[in-house]
């Protein structure tokens, strides 16, 4: 199965959403990442449910939604009702993280679960059968922008190969500096979902940038 490019809404032009929107909804991308942020776990503050729910309006690919907030648990439903297809929790903010696993997948979206850079992925072992997704932070959350991590790609060879001794077919997506420089390597490492944001948005052909993104080899699902 090809690999999924998901541009970040947070690094687009909120002056002009729709022509954004119409740009990406036009091009190879698969998901609009959104990412949600409380200025509580981290230190900035995004969008909430209704401008999602604007989002949806004009998306026509998956809303892959981030919520980088604490006690995510008590949102759940109305993310879920504002549009979003995916919907991803930070291990970090949720000291139930199996019962609020099963309330997303009980509104019928897909569950995500996401690691901050100095989170070790073994940490992961006892959820790992239920998410449809393991997004691993490749910067420090809260702003675009931010250099990669490279201690990222050993991360994600250690999650892929848990998943692959363990028969498990989640995605793993990589979210923070990703770019045509690193996405060669993550692709390699067992990542099949690349988030770009600051790579797309402020490219000159953003299109075009897309393309390229999603022509980096030919990524074979691991089984």
């Amino acid at each position: 199965m090809k690999h999924l490019i998901a541009p970040s809404v947070l690094a687009a032009d909120f002056s002009n959403l729709q022509r954004d929107f119409d740009m990406v909804n036009g091009s190879e991308a698969d998901w609009f990442h959104v990412d949600v942020m409380d200025g509580r776990f981290v230190p900035n503050i995004s969008f909430g449910q209704f401008i999602i729910k604007f989002m949806k309006q004009m998306a026509e690919k998956p809303l892959d939604v981030h919520l980088m907030i604490l006690e995510p648990e008590n949102y759940i439903e109305e993310f879920r009702e504002a549009g979003a297809d995916v919907i991803t929790v930070h291990y970090e903010a949720c000291p139930h993280l199996h019962r609020t696993i099963q309330q997303i997948k009980a509104t019928g979206a897909k569950a995500g679960v996401a690691l901050n850079p100095h989170t070790p992925v073994g940490l992961l072992e006892d959820i790992l059968e239920d998410v449809d997704l393991v997004l691993l932070m490749s910067v420090n959350p809260g702003f675009g922008g931010q250099k990669f991590i490279y201690q990222t790609i050993p991360r994600v060879q250690k999650l892929r190969q848990m998943m692959i001794e363990r028969n498990i077919h989640a995605h793993i997506e990589i979210d923070g500096g990703v770019g045509l420089q690193n996405a060669e390597k993550l692709l390699q490492a067992g990542a099949d979902v690349l988030v770009a944001g600051s790579s797309v948005f402020r490219a000159d052909e953003p299109v075009d940038m897309i393309s390229k993104l999603k022509a980096i080899g030919d990524l074979e699902r691991f089984v």
